[in-house]
Formats: structure tokens, sequence, C-alpha cells
């Protein structure tokens, strides 16, 4: 796929069951995601795409997605009020990996963040995905914070 251009878009409906594909494809998110679109999903998508602070967006070549991420954009009044990039739920399809897709989803979104005057961008990365901890280390991230959860799901 090298001599193939990757292109980045703004994902729509029909692009759910590749998305949930993405989510589902390791370990991790095998045992969390769902194996098809379904309100939940579907009330999710209507909610980021309703909203100009939050873009999910798939790299694909051609037709085939083989990437996708979530970015959103949050105002705060630390930093003298910045603004922050948050990156969330960014995955490269399993065959994929280590070949410039995943480097070249995460130059769109710092580029999207410093074209909205954001102060910094920040992710998350579950403490079971040390590939994932390279790569972005490698792009320039730093652990600088510990974080928390608290799941409301009930079992």
């Amino acid at each position: 796929m090298s001599d193939r251009t990757l292109s980045i878009r703004g994902a729509n409906d029909g692009d759910l069951p590749a998305l949930i594909a993405l989510y589902a494809d390791d370990d991790i998110g095998m045992s969390r995601e769902a194996t098809r679109v379904d309100a939940a999903y579907q009330s999710a998508s209507d909610a980021i795409q309703s909203d100009p602070n939050h873009l999910l967006v798939v790299g694909a070549y051609g037709d085939e997605i083989v990437a996708t991420l979530l970015l959103s954009f949050l105002p705060g009044l630390s930093r003298h009020g910045a603004w922050r990039a948050q990156i969330e739920a960014m995955r490269v399809a399993c065959e994929l990996r280590g070949q410039g897709v995943g480097q070249a989803l995460l130059d769109w979104a710092i580029t999207e963040a410093r074209n909205r005057g954001c102060a910094l961008v920040q992710l998350k990365s579950d403490r079971r995905r040390p590939d994932a901890h390279r790569f972005y280390e490698r792009a320039g991230f730093t652990p600088s914070h510990l974080g928390y959860k608290l799941s409301l799901e009930t079992s």
C-alpha cells in the first residue's frame, strides 16, 4: 500500500461498521466493543457530528477505511484560558501499523489543533498498549500525567 495516498476525511454514518471493526481490532477492544452498529453507536455518532468541537475522521486508501480518530476541542481556564485538543480512539488497522498511517493521522490532528488556536494536544492511552506509547513518545508526546477513570457502566 506504500504507493497509495492516504486520504483523511470526516466520518459519516456509512463508515460506522468500519469504525467499530477498528475499535475491536485488538485484544483490549474486542472485549468491550459490539459487533454491529446499534442505537448506542448511532446516538454517539449523531452527537459528535452535530457538535463543531468534535471531529471524527477516517484515514482511507480509496474506499477502504484503515484508521480513525476523534479530535475534540476543549476550552479551559487554566493556562490563561487555553484551548486544548484531545485525541481519542485513535486506531490503525493492525496490518498497517508501523507503515506511517498513524503518523499521517496524528500529523493531521496536530495541524488541526494549531489551526484552531489550541495551546496543546493531549491524549490518553491504555497502559496495556506499550507499542502505542512508544509511537506517541517518538511523535514528541510526553507521559506527563497520571490518568484516572471511574466506570459508570453497570455490570
